[in-house]
C-alpha cells in the first residue's frame, strides 16, 4: 500500500485526496490539546477572541506529553482517546480546523462535522509513545500553561505516522474493519 505524505496546515485538495484506510506520514506544524484546551477554544470563538493559533488547515493531536527526556523537545506523546473531545469538535471544523489525531470511535455528530466542512480524523497508534515521540522535532507551548500536560503546544513533526480513520466521504475504518473480519 501507498503511503501518503502530507505538509501542514492541510487544504481541502488533501483532505479530499486521503481515504479511510489510507497510511499517511505528516510533517508540518500540529498543534496538542485536549478536553480542557478544547473546551477553552470553543469558548474563545463563543465569545468572537483571538485563538492562540490559526484554525484554518490546523491539525490538533490529542495528547498530554510526559515530560521530555534529556536529548528530545517532548516526552513520550501517545494518543489520548478522541471521543473527549467529541462535543467541541463540530466547532472547531466549522471554523477551519482540517485535522484531529487521537485513538478510538468519533460520534455520528462529529463524523457529519467531517464530511460537511472537509476534515479528516487520524489514527495513531498508541502503546509506541516512546517511537513516535522521535518523529516530534520541536514543542514550545503556546497557549493555556496553566493547564500543564494538557496545555496547547506547537510541534513540528517530520514523518508522523498515521492512519485515516473517518474521511470526508463517510467511511469509518473501524467499521469497515469490523465487516471485513466478522465472521457470517
Amino acid at each position: 500500500m501507498e503511503i501518503k505524505r502530507v505538509t501542514t496546515p492541510l487544504t481541502d485538495e488533501v483532505v479530499e485526496s486521503l481515504k479511510a484506510g489510507d497510511q499517511v506520514l505528516i510533517s508540518g506544524v500540529i498543534y496538542s490539546a485536549r478536553d480542557l484546551a478544547h473546551k477553552r477554544l470553543v469558548e474563545a470563538i463563543e465569545k468572537n477572541e483571538k485563538l492562540p493559533f490559526e484554525l484554518k488547515g490546523a491539525v490538533i493531536y490529542y495528547v498530554g506529553p510526559a515530560p521530555a527526556k534529556p536529548g528530545y523537545p517532548i516526552g513520550p506523546a501517545g494518543p489520548t482517546t478522541a471521543g473527549r473531545m467529541d462535543p467541541y469538535t463540530p466547532i472547531l471544523l466549522a471554523n477551519g480546523l482540517k485535522g484531529m489525531i487521537g485513538k478510538g470511535n468519533r460520534s455520528e455528530e462529529v463524523k457529519r462535522a467531517i464530511m460537511k466542512y472537509k476534515g479528516v480524523y487520524f489514527g495513531a497508534i498508541g502503546g509506541v509513545a516512546a517511537l513516535t515521540m522521535k518523529k516530534i522535532k520541536s514543542a514550545k507551548i503556546i497557549a493555556y500553561d496553566d493547564l500543564g500536560p494538557e496545555a496547547i503546544s506547537e510541534l513540528v513533526v517530520e514523518d508522523f505516522p498515521v492512519i485515516v480513520i473517518n474521511d470526508i466521504y463517510g467511511n469509518d475504518l473501524y467499521e469497515i474493519g469490523v465487516k471485513k473480519y466478522a465472521k457470517i
